[in-house]
This record gives structure tokens, sequence and C-alpha cells, in this order.
């Protein structure tokens, strides 16, 4: 099993397969970026089901496919397939901004992917176009439609709560999740590059507050995924809660995963520079031993906590670059 210097299991990778996405999201990739990592850089599907079949031998047990935007990476339901039938990989999920969902849901089902994340900040059609810079509401909600119809569940459906621009839209997303029998995660904006530095911080401890008085929620104990919400839900069932809080009550000292970027780059923390490049021992032709060997060192790289409240300037790195 790989276990950092903390004591802490590792048993969870989130995989971007792409940092480009269809949308501009305002806490994510600025307007304007151009900084893509060039196809040549990526990983190939040979190489990420070399990485990820490294990982399940060393006890990881979840992998969650990311960008970018995954469904922008060609024959993503073909990778999805060669991973989740990887011997010890437990949990295939995926998140995505659902734009393209619709007609990637069945095959997604089809090729082992377990659930889904969907990154939905309002059911307003002029605050999800200020928001990602694009009319893409429509879309999104064909996309989660056609999610559930494939038997794609649990969805998780993804909301930044952002002071002045959805703040106010948080108990109409709670009746649309009871409708549909999706979760519901609200996200604290991280300080990552200047997009993520200058979205509206909302500090959900009151947000949580209110909704447990609201709907009567009680505090569950499992982890619904192994992610870092901690999660409440009604007592009969009908709606469950979940909340990120990495600024107002972080979650560090439970912290279970590492990230991979498209270009190969392992992070093992959102909010500190610790990395270590695969893509080159790739190439270089790097055995399968020796790989295992260089993923245990590199955990030991982990830091114990983020800094994001110390030094909120020091990751220069936006969201897509790292993987979501």
């Amino acid at each position: 099993m790989l276990e950092d210097r903390f004591g802490r299991r590792i048993d969870y990778v989130r995989l971007s397969v792409t940092d480009r996405c269809d949308l501009r999201c305002s806490y994510c990739i600025p307007k304007g970026f151009k900084d893509f990592e060039e196809p040549e850089h990526w990983l190939t599907f040979d190489e990420i089901e070399r990485v990820i079949g490294a990982f399940t031998r060393l006890g990881t047990r979840r992998v969650r496919l990311t960008g970018g935007e995954p469904l922008l990476r060609r024959d993503i339901s073909t990778l999805a397939a060669r991973l989740s039938a990887l011997p010890g990989l437990d949990d295939l999920s995926l998140s995505t901004n659902a734009t393209q969902l619709a007609r990637h849901a069945p095959a997604l089902k089809a090729a082992g992917v377990s659930r889904l994340n969907v990154s939905l900040d309002s059911l307003r059609r002029d605050c999800i176009t200020e928001v990602t810079g694009r009319d893409s509401l429509p879309q999104i909600l064909d996309g989660l439609m056609a999610a559930k119809q494939a038997g794609l569940t649990p969805i998780k459906i993804n909301m930044v709560a952002m002071q002045g621009v959805n703040h106010d839209d948080i108990e109409a997303m709670v009746g649309f999740c009871i409708e549909h029998q999706f979760i519901l995660r609200l996200i604290e904006t991280m300080p990552m590059g200047d997009t993520g530095r200058s979205a509206q911080y909302l500090d959900l401890q009151p947000v949580l507050a209110r909704l447990r008085d609201s709907f009567g929620l009680r505090p569950q104990t499992a982890t619904l995924g192994g992610g870092p919400a901690s999660y409440w839900s009604t007592a009969d069932g009908r709606f469950t809660l979940g909340v990120i809080t990495p600024i107002s009550q972080h979650f560090c000292a439970t912290c279970n995963r590492v990230r991979l970027s498209v270009d190969g780059t392992l992070y093992m923390c959102l909010g500190q520079e610790e990395s270590l490049a695969l893509r080159p021992l790739l190439r270089a032709g790097i055995s399968d031993a020796d790989l295992e060997a260089v993923i245990r060192q590199a955990i030991e790289l982990k830091p114990e906590r983020h800094e994001f409240l110390e030094t909120p300037g020091k990751v220069v790195r936006i969201m897509a670059k790292t993987g979501g």
C-alpha cells in the first residue's frame, strides 16, 4: 500500500486526460488563455494505462477521469474501458461539465464508468452564461438527463458557491437535486492562479448551518467515493448534501489522493508545488518495477497540508493545468 510520511494511505488518483475545455469558467481558465499543452506532450493511452496499472499494483482502488473537460479527449470511452479492466481498480468515475455528455453517456456506462460528477453552478441561464462564458445550460441539462437515463448513478452536482454570483441559487439547486435524485456538493473557491484568487469566495459554514436547519440534515459517516467532501442527508434519504471546504475547514489530515496531469506530471497537493515528471521516465523506457519505486518516492514528497490561507498567491498554475 502507498502511505505518505504522515501516515495517510494514498489510494485515489485523479487523472487529467486533457487540459482543454469548451467552457471558460470564471474561477478556472482565464478568458483568452491559450497556454495549453501540445498533444505530443499528452500521455498516450498506453502510457496512462502503465501509470495507473502501477498505482493499482501499489494499492490504488479509485481513479477519476478529469480535465479540463475529459470528454474532449478523443476515444475517452476506450481509455475508460482499458482502465476499468485493470486488476484491483474498484471505482472508475468521471468529472465533466456535461456539454458533451448526451452523446457519450451510454458508451461511458458500457466502458465501466460507475458514476459522474457534473459541474453546474446555477439553474439560471444568464448566470451560467456569465460564469462559463457560453450559453451552455441547455446542453448541460440535456447531458445530465442522458446520463441519468444511461444509469450512470449516483450523479453528483458540483456547485462552486460564490458570493454575489450564485449564493441565492443554492436552495433552488437543492430542489432540483431532490427532484432528480442527484447528490448536491457545494464547493468553496480556492486561490489557484489569478482566476481562483479573483473568485468571490463564500464561506460554506453558515450555508451548511442554514441548510441543516431547513432540511433537517443529519451527518453521514460514509464518504461516498473517497473524496474530500463531508456529507449530510435527510432522515428519509431523499436528499444528500456534500460540502467541500478547503478554506473554512480544510481536510488535509485525511487527504488520500494525488493528481496526474495530462503531460504526465504527478502533483502531490493542489496547494503546494511538490511534483514529479513521469513522462520523460516513461519515454526513456523505465521498467514497471522502477516505475513503482519512483511513485513510492514521489509519495514521500506529499506535504502535510496546503497553505491557501497563509500564502494565497503561492500556486500560480490554474486548476485545468493540474487536473480537476
